[in-house]
Parts: C-alpha cells; structure tokens; sequence
C-alpha cells in the first residue's frame, strides 16, 4: 500500500512515496506552488502514476501540541487535496521535520542553494516514515 507523504509550504511542497509494502519512504520531489489548480493538478497525476493509496500531510502543530494559523492551511490543503483526488487523506505532526532535515543536510555537506528544496523533500519522507513506522508497530 503505497503512500505519498507532503510538507507542504507557501512556497514549495516537498514530495515523499513509500515503496510498495508500505515500509519504507523517500524523498521524491519538491513542487514550486503555483496555485492551487495546477498544484492540486500535479499531486493527483502523481499519485495515480505511482499508484498511491493515500496521503499523509504534515500537520505543523505547536510546541505545546495545540493548532495555529499553519496547521488550519495545512487542514485546508488537506480537505481541497482529498476532494480533488477522493483518495483518503491523514494529518501527521511534522514538528522538527524540517530542522531535522536541515541539520542533516549542513552535516553532509549540502551547500546553502541546494538545500532549499531539498529541506522540504527530505522533510516529507522523515514525517512520512514516522507515520509508516506507527502504523507498521499496530500490526
């Protein structure tokens, strides 16, 4: 059961499938926003070409757990992508994904310029893992 994780941003959404057995992600790719048509557009011509039985967003709650200005646009997101695509679609806590993959990224030595787009991508398939990682310890 194949799974596309997203980061998404006002910017850019980083892209993250799982393989076939649902075990493992990886980062895939990073789409520049270009409004919601196009972008909506794209990430449902992804899913069907890789197969993708559902999507896990990135749900950016607080520190405290609770749910600010940026986790209502990710809901939001949310809600337009499982009316474009009817597939289903599940929020997951991406705290720290971001600046997890930005630190390994700097550890590796990424240059600044590179690391943009691939902060999101990479953040994608560590929250991605993380909800694969819950559902496969439920089994």
């Amino acid at each position: 059961m194949r799974s596309m994780g997203l980061d998404v941003g006002e910017v850019r959404i980083g892209i993250a499938l799982s393989d076939q057995t649902g075990l493992i992600a990886q980062g895939h790719a990073t789409l520049e926003r270009s409004g919601w048509d196009l972008d909506l557009a794209y990430l449902a011509e992804m899913a069907e070409e890789h197969e993708v039985e559902r999507f896990v967003v990135g749900n950016p709650l607080n520190l405290d757990g609770s749910s600010g200005r940026q986790a209502e646009r990710s809901r939001d997101f949310a809600d337009r992508l499982k009316e474009a695509t009817g597939l289903p679609v599940v929020l997951w806590d991406e705290r720290f994904t971001s600046l997890s993959a930005e630190k390994t990224l700097i550890e590796a030595g990424v240059r600044r310029k590179k690391r943009r787009g691939a902060i999101d991508r990479m953040a994608a398939a560590i929250m991605l893992q993380s909800y694969l990682d819950s559902r496969n310890r439920q089994f």
